[in-house]
């Protein structure tokens, strides 16, 4: 089973308050976000978003520049559904982020929980890099959060790759310099603790790699 096919199992099969890194809202992300963005016009792109309530809360919020992407056009039907006429002030996008292309240097504030740690291979993470870096400005953010080193090795039944503020930042590259990092001990819906790792990035450089 593909990585689409895969999410899209995920997402037809369970609720969204049964998935694992379900919370009501992302509280964490969300002042992430306002210190990062510039005002309520910053155009911010929440990757891997599915059936997340932080568009809910950027809108609530008041920011007019909202994109959400995610591989699974399931999860991205259920968000708009539960957002009903508010829907449409968001923009959707169903695709890969280590495949898509995105416009360049258009957004200010890129968001991902919970996709990055997914790519265990070093092509996929060069590619998702190489987006990043394409479709954000110079001097916008990029607030990335995954499993820290006390994690799970898995979730969802794939594989992870855990990492602290330091392994993120060299992964990353030199084209990002660390503003600020946060950890945070998620409880899943089952009560099972997980230890997410937050990131707040600047990008320093106009500089975009090749895609592998």
């Amino acid at each position: 089973m593909n990585a689409r096919d895969h999410w899209e199992e995920v997402y037809r099969s369970r609720a969204p308050e049964a998935v694992s890194w379900y919370r009501p809202h992302l509280e964490i992300s969300l002042d992430l976000i306002r210190q990062a963005a510039i005002g309520p016009a910053s155009a911010i792109l929440d990757v891997g978003g599915g059936e997340a309530t932080l568009v809910d809360d950027l809108i609530l919020a008041g920011y007019q520049r909202v994109a959400v992407l995610d591989i699974s056009t399931n999860a991205l039907e259920e968000a708009k559904k539960r957002l009903g006429a508010a829907a449409e002030r968001v923009c959707w996008i169903a695709g890969d982020v280590t495949a898509l292309s995105f416009r360049r240097h258009s957004i200010d504030v890129w968001h991902d929980r919970a996709v990055f740690h997914f790519l265990v291979e070093a092509e996929d993470r060069a590619a998702y890099i190489c987006s990043l870096l394409s479709c954000v400005r110079p001097g916008g953010h990029a607030i990335i959060a995954t499993f820290g080193p006390e994690a799970p090795s898995r979730c969802s039944g794939l594989p992870v790759v855990r990492y602290n503020s330091e392994s993120l930042q060299s992964e990353l590259g030199c084209s990002f310099t660390l503003v600020e990092s946060r950890e945070e001990l998620h409880l899943t819906p089952r009560g099972t603790p997980q230890q997410f790792v937050y990131c707040s990035f600047q990008i320093e450089s106009a500089s975009v790699p090749q895609k592998p």
